[in-house]
Formats: C-alpha cells, sequence, structure tokens
C-alpha cells in the first residue's frame, strides 16, 4: 500500500459516520468576507503592490518591453552574475541582451549544480497587491519550484496590470489547486530568539522584481 493509499483510507475512516444528509463543507464554510479592503483603480492596485514589495525589502523596477532586455542586462551585471537559470518558457526577448551563461531548467540538474548559479529570472502567475506576495505556479515561463528557492539572486518579472490582482481571495480565483504554487513575500529571511533577522536561508538572499508594463 502507498502512502497516498494510507492517507486516503484514513479520510475515509473519519468520514464514515457522516451523513448523507449533512451539509457539504462548500456550504458549511461561509464565504462573505471582503473580497477585497477598500476601493482601487487599477493604478493605485499596481502602486500598492510595488510599495509592499519594497515593504519586504524586494527591489522594485519598472520597465516597458523595449527598455526591459537592458534593464535584466543591467541587474545581472551589478549582481556579478556570471551563469543564470532559465525556465523553458522564458520570453526570449527578456534575456537578448544579457551576457551570463545560461543553464536550463533540467530535471537531472542537482541542487548541488543549481547552488552554483549566481541568478534566475521567471515571470510569475498572479501578484497581489495587499499583500505584497508574488505566486509561481510552475508554468513553463516560471521553470519548477527548486529554481526559485535555490540561487542566491531571483528577478521575477509581474506583467502589470494584466497578473496583479488586489486580494488572496481575487489570487485564488485564478490558480490552480493543483499546480505547485510557489508564495513570495520578499527575499528569504527568518529570525531567532532573539529577533536577529538572517536572509537567504530557505530561498534567494535578494529578490528583484521587475513591473512590466
Amino acid at each position: 500500500m502507498s502512502g497516498r493509499d494510507r492517507v486516503l483510507g484514513r479520510v475515509r475512516r473519519a468520514l464514515a459516520d457522516v451523513t448523507p444528509d449533512e451539509r457539504p463543507y462548500e456550504e458549511a464554510v461561509g464565504r462573505d468576507y471582503l473580497r477585497e479592503h477598500g476601493r482601487r483603480t487599477t493604478g493605485q492596485t499596481v502602486e500598492l503592490l510595488a510599495e509592499n514589495l519594497a515593504d519586504y525589502r524586494a527591489i522594485v523596477h519598472r520597465s516597458d518591453a523595449e527598455e526591459m532586455p537592458l534593464l535584466v542586462m543591467r541587474l545581472l551585471a551589478e549582481h556579478g552574475s556570471r551563469e543564470v537559470l532559465v525556465p523553458p518558457g522564458l520570453p526570449p526577448e527578456w534575456m537578448s541582451a544579457a551576457d551570463p551563461v545560461r543553464i536550463h531548467d533540467r530535471a537531472v540538474s542537482t541542487p548541488q549544480r543549481l547552488d552554483q548559479v549566481d541568478s534566475v529570472v521567471t515571470g510569475c502567475a498572479v501578484a497581489i497587491a495587499e499583500t505584497g506576495t508574488i505566486v509561481l505556479d510552475g508554468s513553463p515561463d516560471q521553470g519548477r519550484r527548486r529554481i526559485s528557492l535555490i540561487p542566491d539572486h531571483h528577478i521575477c518579472v509581474v506583467r502589470v496590470p494584466d497578473q496583479v490582482v488586489s486580494s488572496v481571495p481575487q489570487a485564488l480565483e485564478r490558480l490552480d489547486p493543483a499546480r505547485p504554487l510557489t508564495w513570495i513575500s520578499g527575499p528569504s529571511a527568518t529570525s531567532d530568539i532573539e529577533l536577529d533577522r538572517v536572509e537567504g536561508v530557505h530561498g534567494p538572499r535578494t529578490l528583484e522584481v521587475i513591473l512590466l508594463s
């Protein structure tokens, strides 16, 4: 018996005493909470996202399609990146001016090899303004979950306003729960009992977000 079968068996046993006339979960749990806090224009929502990203110590840049290749090149150069990890579906024009050696996202790459890569450039699935959160779902322009967690420097591109929503409920409506979702609120950070902040423990030490219009 697999682990999956054991877990499903426990769930069935736990639900064995549920009678057919009980309300289903979808009805039993109230869904009347606020979908967003306040009314904002599209521009105000994007500004709120930028503000909350910066509050989480992400570095926020703004660009249009024409400036994008030069901006990516500059960010990689400033970080001193010699190798950059590239998902298979990343738009090639984003990297057209970049100098570092491109390392492609492959299943055979070991964590040790990925740890040697200086930077990773990805897109995203959605960005949440109220929480300053970016969500990756493993789509071709984002690659496997691990490539955004191992390299020390992550450049994440958010298409605005199409990929920006106000709230978590609005984001959940866009996301597929069956996909591997990674929720990112600023660079990786943790604190010990004395509240000494340490960055880069379980993800990139530096997160740069490009708001691409």
